[in-house]
């Protein structure tokens, strides 16, 4: 464990860029050194977790992908423009996904229409209150167009929503 060094962080700046669109590192790790992160790293020294004081922000992993927890599901919706990295459900699916459930196609009401399989989103409500974080396990205009299957694959949920 160790705090991150401001080259490490450039690095991961980027590769979340890359991954969720511009200004999305900056939002995941930001540059202004007003909060400490901690690294949490390999026995060959590769950055795996990245953890603020509010939680787990995101794990890395050995695909060059990261993988959102809750914090940094927050920190992305906060900073970039709706509905970038999003699948918004209904309330009926609120509770079932806060806890940790999947989210269903059927539930869907809005997605960011360049989600594809695989990717990492934050669930949200209409409101863009952030409910989970998760794998997409279908494409946009899957989730949109159909009635059942998994849209998706929950990693984590946000809890009772207390926090807020």
């Amino acid at each position: 464990m160790s705090d991150a060094d401001g080259e490490t962080l450039a690095e991961l700046r980027t590769i979340a860029d890359y991954q969720f669109g511009a200004g999305a590192g900056e939002a995941l790790f930001p540059s202004d050194g007003d909060e400490s992160l901690t690294v949490h790293r390999s026995t060959s020294g590769r950055p795996r977790q990245l953890v603020a004081p509010g939680g787990r922000i995101a794990s890395y992993l050995t695909d060059g992908r990261f993988t959102l927890g809750v914090a940094g599901g927050r920190r992305l919706v906060g900073a970039l423009d709706y509905p970038a990295a999003r699948v918004v459900v209904g309330d009926e699916s609120e509770p079932f996904v806060r806890d940790g459930k999947n989210a269903f196609a059927k539930f869907v009401r809005d997605v960011d229409p360049d989600v594809r399989p695989g990717d990492e989103v934050a669930v949200v409500r209409e409101d863009d209150t952030v409910l989970a974080v998760g794998r997409a396990e279908l494409s946009a205009d899957a989730m949109a167009d159909f009635e059942t299957g998994m849209a998706v694959h929950v990693r984590d949920g946000a809890g009772t929503g207390d926090e807020e």
